[in-house]
């Protein structure tokens, strides 16, 4: 149930302080366990943070992935252990080195312990960081350490705040001086400005194509498709930048580059407009051989740039050890089941700006986003969140792309095939949003900013250190204590 009920804490509810009441609940439960009793707590904790927090991976699956009800069910179900396992991992940890024996050590060592077993999981086998606590906290004052650590940090800083709360009945003064630091600090942190103006605003139209996921890719739906990202394209050429989502262009870019293509660039260089469009590449080597296909934005106008999208969703774009399972049989030889990494990239040239760009899922990976965000003025996410429904995935994906902002002190162009579709300032403020589910023209002005932040720096350096510097000595210090006793 505490599981269950922190998920109330992140978007869209926001109730920020229920995961504070969690995180307590789940340290209480651990009190006087085995280690191993301590790990199946901690699973169940994650059993019902995830089993509520990311269901919408279901509808992915079966309603969109055509994959059959019971199947879906179980590779849900087998998605979730396998993420309850970290915070499983982290209650073993706390009792299998006997952390509450000293309390002082308990106050930082659990808030390393559980920043550690997070970033594993953000980044072991790819990663998935969906549901990082920090996230909970995109509207409250600590929200100002983004720039500075980034949302492990905040994480880090909640549950330091929570075991402060624990160990209060024994010591009063170092309880109470540590929460207020780290209340006050976050408080005075938002008023330092990490970015300066770069330019003159932009005026930027975002169009939201609302396509169904069940027939996107049909060929008697191509034409239609591509007519209406064309027409509403042609009526907003007063803008200096137009941004279509992510694989909005249901063709490979060769196929319809000739025309398509080339007839919209003719009249966006007219206006003097550039345009950025998301559309699958296909390149074929010199030397034969499998094709290379790749999750692409395009940007047209001013100057040519491609962006392929770095970081892969596993069996959604990607197939782990695809080359050994292809050897072993055709099923995994259809096209498009395998996209290839574009690795890191340089930002695009967009009206006279840099942009940072990220597709879809990849948002959710600060550290990667850090590696180009210094040298950009703004960051762009197209995205299609169609796969996802009308579920918890677009508003949870949305509060963490503004976490990134935070972290970045970038604004944010987002533009998605069925939303949430935004303009972003670069603290994070949504400006306009677009009504999710029907074909929308967002229209309205960006300022892009530079400068550079803590995090785009040093990444998850800093915290990583923090959590080395926390864990290595508490752990010394409790060894001794353990063969003394």
């Amino acid at each position: 149930m505490a599981g269950v009920l922190s998920v109330a804490s992140f978007a869209p509810l926001g109730y920020f302080p229920i995961i504070f009441i969690s995180l307590f609940a789940l340290l209480w439960l651990l009190q006087d366990t085995a280690p191993r009793q301590a790990f199946w707590r901690g699973f169940s904790f994650g059993i019902g943070l995830f089993g509520a927090g990311i269901s919408w991976v279901y509808i992915s699956i079966h309603e969109f992935g055509h994959t059959p009800l019971l199947l879906a069910a179980f590779l849900t179900l087998l998605l979730v252990a396998y993420l309850s396992l970290f915070p499983g991992l982290f209650a073993w940890s706390v009792r299998r080195f006997r952390v509450s024996e000293k309390p002082v050590l308990f106050l930082v060592m659990v808030p390393a312990l559980w920043t550690l077993t997070e970033w594993i999981r953000g980044t072991f086998l790819t990663g998935f960081p969906w549901l990082n606590i920090g996230y909970s906290q995109i509207d409250t004052w600590l929200v100002a350490y983004a720039p500075v650590f980034g949302v492990y940090g905040i994480g880090f800083l909640m549950m330091l705040s929570v075991t402060a709360v624990f160990i209060l009945p024994r010591y009063k003064i170092l309880p109470v001086v540590l929460l207020a630091t780290i209340w006050a600090s976050s408080w005075s942190l938002q008023f330092i400005e990490w970015a300066t103006p770069a330019g003159k605003p932009l005026k930027v139209t975002l169009i939201q194509g609302n396509i169904s996921q069940l027939n996107k890719f049909e060929p008697e739906n191509r034409a239609r498709i591509m007519s209406l990202y064309e027409e509403l394209t042609l009526e907003n050429l007063d803008s200096d930048l137009i941004v279509w989502p992510e694989t909005a262009v249901p063709a490979f870019y060769h196929t319809v580059a000739g025309n398509y293509i080339s007839d919209i660039l003719l009249e966006t260089q007219k206006a003097g407009v550039d345009l950025l469009l998301g559309i699958p590449i296909k390149k074929v080597s010199e030397e034969g051989g499998r094709p290379h296909y790749y999750n692409s934005a395009v940007a047209l106008g001013s100057e040519f740039g491609v962006y392929n999208k770095r970081h892969l969703v596993p069996f959604g774009e990607v197939v782990p050890f695809g080359n050994i399972l292809r050897a072993i049989g055709g099923i995994f030889n259809v096209p498009l089941s395998d996209f290839s990494t574009g690795g890191i990239q340089p930002p695009l040239s967009l009206a006279g700006q840099k942009a940072a760009i990220s597709i879809c899922y990849e948002i959710v990976f600060g550290e990667e986003l850090a590696q180009t965000a210094g040298d950009s003025t703004m960051l762009i996410n197209i995205s299609n969140d169609a796969w996802f429904g009308d579920s918890l995935a677009p508003k949870q994906h949305f509060s963490m792309a503004r976490m990134r902002v935070r972290e970045m002190a970038r604004p944010l162009l987002r533009a998605t095939n069925t939303g949430i579709t935004a303009f972003v300032d670069h603290k994070a403020v949504v400006i306009k949003q677009a009504p999710s589910f029907s074909v929308q023209v967002l229209k309205g002005q960006i300022q892009p900013m530079q400068g550079e932040t803590l995090y785009v720096r040093f990444g998850n350096s800093i915290i990583l250190l923090l959590v080395v510097l926390v864990l290595v000595p508490g752990g010394m210090i409790l060894r001794q204590h353990q063969q003394g006793v």
